[in-house]
């Protein structure tokens, strides 16, 4: 197996996840501390460290396109409990941007089954449609 050096961790999307979320990504070693404190963590295909840990490695499109970031209600529970000060709510929101400003994906209210409203978090539901207004 071939480790990476520095240059390669540090590549464009990394780089652009920090500069939108103002956080060290690289600075997180794991300890899922975020993700036990989560109240949406039920409810996420990706735990909130596993969203980090594949942002540090640069793949792009499984961060992009992993529900999490959209489910994340920006409570701050992870940010409290960050022991590197990582405010982990910045980085899914710049995560989101990234994909919005892609202008694909957009949300439907009317289109959610019924049985996945009832079941998100409602915290979930207004942060999400809060995201999508201009």
């Amino acid at each position: 197996m071939r480790i990476k050096i520095k240059g390669e961790i540090r590549n464009e999307f990394v780089r652009k996840i920090e500069e939108l979320s103002e956080q060290n990504l690289l600075g997180c070693y794991q300890c899922g501390k975020c993700s036990a404190g989560c109240p949406s963590a039920p409810f996420m295909d990706l735990l909130p460290n596993q969203v980090i840990r594949l942002a540090q490695l640069g793949r792009k499109e499984e961060v992009l396109n992993c529900k999490t970031i959209w489910l994340c209600a920006s409570c701050f529970a992870c940010s409290v409990r960050c022991p590197k000060g990582i405010d982990l709510a910045k980085v899914m929101e710049s995560a989101r941007q990234i994909v919005l400003r892609q202008n694909i994906d957009q949300i439907e209210p009317l289109k959610i089954p019924k049985e996945e409203v009832v079941e998100l978090p409602q915290i979930a539901l207004v942060s999400n449609f809060r995201k999508l207004t201009a």
